[in-house]
């Protein structure tokens, strides 16, 4: 997706990916620590690795819906904590920035993996309101199947991509005060 984004942008614009596979909510300060003095702006999608890391939680034997719902409601804490701790980063580079909810599109996704995921969208978007931070609403930018890969449906496809790229680049080259207002992108 990096070199959509690229294309997507002016010619003398450039852009930097500093995300690693497999990365957590906790990697971006770390990310961070190579980004280049010249950067404008910074787009950070993060969350459904955290997600992942989580999912043992619906194999958890209960007694009952509130039993389930308080151990969701406990992981949902803990990922505010992280995604808050993140946050502050991003924002103490000073550049405007905008982050991104996690898919719940995915092809094959049971009912009871988007229902979690939900609460990690809802923190998602709450500290990113909190801060004053834009979204790019993944849920509603990659919305059909064929907007997820084939090899990985965790990751999207190059449908999906471009739809991802064309907003970033549509965010980054407007007049609008980004990183001082929070807005959804959709």
């Amino acid at each position: 997706m990096e070199e959509q984004v690229r294309r997507a942008l002016p010619r003398d614009w450039k852009v930097t990916l500093l995300a690693v596979d497999g990365h957590c909510t906790e990697d971006v300060a770390t990310q961070l620590t190579r980004l280049p003095d010249d950067a404008s702006h910074l787009f950070v999608s993060v969350g459904g690795n955290d997600a992942l890391g989580a999912s043992w939680i619906l194999n958890e034997p209960v007694h009952s819906v509130d039993e389930a719902l308080r151990l969701m409601d406990d992981l949902r804490e803990q990922f505010a904590v992280k995604y808050r701790a993140m946050l502050n980063s991003l924002l103490a580079t000073g550049k405007p920035a905008v982050v991104c909810t996690v898919y719940d599109q995915v092809p094959g996704l049971r009912p009871a993996e988007r229902a979690a995921l939900a609460g990690f969208n809802e923190t998602i978007l709450r500290e990113a309101f909190a801060s004053r931070v834009g979204v790019i609403d993944l849920r509603l930018v990659c919305n059909q199947p064929s907007d997820y890969s084939h090899v990985s449906a965790i990751e999207p496809s190059a449908t999906g991509g471009l739809k991802i790229a064309r907003i970033i680049a549509g965010i980054a080259t407007s007049a609008a005060d980004v990183g001082r207002v929070s807005i959804v992108y959709a």
